[in-house]
């Protein structure tokens, strides 16, 4: 048990070393003597519990908001790398994004009914959306892909040909 406040204090210095150049952070230390790590813990404790307690749909919002912002952040850092395995990573976690609102939408009447659906929803998208956790390859591997393999692996060569013939058509007939 005396291991856990050490570990405690060695994440909430990874917390203020990760922060250290957000000036909002900053104004807020000054201001306050507190340590950077107390306001995002604050404000993440917060943002949960505004989903949690969902007044007047919010949770909604910021459920979709968590699904939107930490992997188009991650997204944008993997567009500038040269390796392909980050772009990999988050292009599942998109697919996984949409198969959950397609499913949303076409449920939506059931799910509202659900208690606490926007807190699950929103820690699930944590869960899928930061490519350290890998969730959106466990999501992909044993509910996507078992479902679409089916309707691919039947039509993949006609596919792949009648794309090639497209391309091949395009090219052609293009006189420069």
């Amino acid at each position: 048990m005396s291991a856990l406040p050490e570990q405690l204090k060695k994440y909430l210095t990874q917390v203020d070393d990760a922060t250290s150049a957000l000036p909002l952070l900053h104004h807020f230390e000054s201001n306050t003597g507190l340590p950077r790590s107390y306001f995002v813990i604050g404000f993440t404790l917060f943002y949960f519990i505004m989903i949690f307690v969902n007044v007047g749909g919010l949770g909604q919002l910021l459920s979709n908001i968590v699904g939107l912002v930490i992997p188009g952040y991650y997204s944008l850092l993997a567009l500038q790398t040269k390796t392909t395995k980050d772009d990999t990573q988050l292009l599942t976690y998109w697919v996984v994004f949409a198969f959950l609102n397609v499913i949303e939408f076409w449920s939506s009447a059931i799910l509202y009914w659900m208690p606490f659906y926007f807190l699950f929803k929103a820690i699930f998208l944590v869960y899928t959306g930061v490519p350290a956790f890998g969730g959106a390859n466990v999501v992909y591997l044993n509910v996507i892909k078992p479902l679409a393999d089916p309707y691919f692996a039947a039509n993949e060569d006609s596919v792949a040909k009648k794309i090639d013939e497209a391309a091949e058509a395009v090219s052609s007939s293009v006189h420069l």
